[in-house]
């Protein structure tokens, strides 16, 4: 009888909404990617096909899968396939060593490895050799080594698509990885009600446009394919590239009048200081999401000057995955620049508090920890009990990001808690002086950390990369920033590099570049 009860009230999972939007929209076009274009129904059968090689190969609800590939369709379909069999699915980043890879896979438990063979088959070998618990290696197309699942796949007849009828809706349905910035990755168990909960957000709370021509130019086993069953809901269709480039960009929107896209900032900055950027037309574009990382007041207004308001903001992380926050299309409002800092106001579906240490909610305008409660909140840290534990002490889940919220509800991120600075004995949050630095005409990026220092404990020191053509003073920019912050928060020395390090998800890598200047210490505060 309970059984029965719970299927009475089971929601609709992803899967569900995927099979019903395959079956709705047959014959629309879902997909281009490389030189194939993919209906609904074209896409619905080779689903079927890969499910079926899967299964045959004896993976079923709950098998532990990795997959590890470059863009391309079969990436789509396998990771559609995943949900229809139920496989607890993580991936594995393409531009991942091969000590990271080897980490993850021991660490989730893989037994079976999916790999692009254009690209990873000597990854695969590697991590063969380096995993025992690896039993099972698949390839997407001719591979000396592994079962050539492409060939599976096309020996089967492709059939109706039907979900698990056995699902237990607080299970572990994927895993992800976090980026890894401040010590070894942790595996984020999201269970089937997260990710049901992630996309009904999705569809609530992002402004998409009514017709989805969506581009994606991130990785489809991460970022990418977060945006497909959102788009397939609607009837839209995707655009998929390699990877990012300025100029691919650009001929894809015009070519295929681009409704929406996602950019991380990095790749939003690169846009605006491309020299041919007026040569193409953009106009089609209605929402830009970004999100990933901090991104610079000053340069999202230029971006909001030259594409007009079409950008959306999410703020998640990977322990509550892509959506915390939202900052809409009408809250770019250039005749309220001080809007641009914000990451939103917290969405409804969740409980969003700002504590203190003491697990306290500060008042408005005081800083204090964003800390989420609600079922897009992961299940925990695989196999690290500990850590979970102190990732929601007093109930709540805590982000790590300090923040100040208005009066209106708007959050203000002003650094993750672990990059503050105690110099001196006062606290400096780096990103307030990333976001002073940023605002000067020849700076294009700038990241601030502490940095041993005899006298002050840590010195608050900035790594900043010049625009193309320009030049600053190191006492220019330390008076700029003692100007609108004041002496506490001025850097002591500035450090001008052609780049700053970022992590495989296009985050400022911290560890990396506190690593230059820590070196020679024994531990990491000072």
């Amino acid at each position: 009888m309970a059984d029965e009860l719970d299927q009475l009230h089971r929601e609709p999972l992803p899967v569900d909404l995927l099979i019903r939007s395959l079956d709705l929209y047959a014959d629309r076009t879902a997909v281009h990617i490389g030189d194939a274009e993919l209906t609904y129904g074209q896409l619905r059968d080779e689903i079927s096909r890969y499910s079926q090689a899967m299964a045959a190969l004896g993976l079923g609800v709950g098998s532990p899968v990795a997959i590890l590939s470059a863009n391309r369709p079969e990436v789509l379909f396998t990771l559609s396939a995943n949900l229809v069999v139920g496989v607890r699915g993580a991936a594995l980043h393409p531009m991942g060593s091969l000590d990271d890879h080897a980490y993850v896979l021991e660490d989730a438990g893989i037994e079976t490895l999916i790999f692009d063979a254009a690209n990873y088959a000597e990854r695969a070998a590697d991590l063969a050799e380096r995993v025992p618990g690896l039993k099972n290696l698949v390839a997407l197309g001719e591979s000396p080594i592994g079962t050539n699942l492409l060939a599976a796949a096309a020996a089967q007849t492709p059939g109706p698509l039907r979900a698990p009828a056995d699902l237990d809706l607080d299970a572990v349905s994927s895993l992800a990885y976090t980026g890894g910035t401040t010590g070894k990755s942790k595996g984020v168990m999201m269970t089937y009600r997260g990710s049901a909960t992630l996309l009904r957000i999705q569809r609530a709370e992002w402004e998409w446009p009514a017709e989805i021509r969506h581009l994606v130019c991130t990785p489809l086993s991460h970022a990418g394919a977060a945006f497909w069953n959102p788009t397939a809901m609607m009837g839209g269709s995707m655009v998929v590239l390699p990877g990012f480039h300025p100029q691919k960009f650009l001929e894809a929107v015009q070519q295929y009048r681009i409704t929406s896209t996602m950019l991380v900032p990095t790749m939003l900055y690169a846009l605006l200081d491309y020299p041919d950027l007026d040569k193409y037309d953009t106009s089609s574009l209605e929402t830009v999401f970004y999100g990933a990382s901090a991104i610079s007041p000053t340069r999202l207004a230029e971006a909001v000057e030259k594409f007009g308001p079409v950008f959306v903001q999410f703020y998640g992380q990977a322990e509550c995955p892509m959506t915390i926050s939202v900052l809409g299309r009408a809250d770019h409002d250039l005749a309220a620049p001080h809007r641009l800092a914000s990451c939103g106001r917290a969405v409804p579906w969740l409980h969003v508090a700002l504590l203190d240490d003491a697990g306290n909610e500060v008042a408005d305008g005081e800083p204090g920890e964003i800390c989420v409660r609600g079922p897009l909140v992961m299940k925990g840290y695989l196999n690290k009990p500990e850590q979970t534990a102190e990732a929601t002490e007093f109930g709540w889940l805590h982000t790590g990001d300090v923040a100040r919220r208005d009066a209106e509800g708007y959050l203000y991120i002003i650094d993750r808690k672990k990059d503050m600075i105690v110099s001196g004995g006062f606290n400096v949050f780096p990103r307030e002086v990333e976001d002073t630095l940023s605002a000067h005409p020849a700076v294009a990026g700038a990241a601030v950390i502490g940095v041993p220092d005899e006298k002050w404990g840590e010195a608050v020191k900035a790594v900043v990369v010049l625009r193309d053509g320009h030049t600053v003073a190191a006492e220019e920019l330390q008076a700029l920033v003692k100007d609108r912050k004041g002496a506490v928060y001025t850097p002591k020395s500035v450090d001008f590099v052609d780049r700053i390090p970022v992590t495989g998800i296009g985050k400022p890598d911290k560890k990396a570049l506190r690593a230059r200047y820590w070196s020679d210490t024994t531990r990491q505060v000072n």
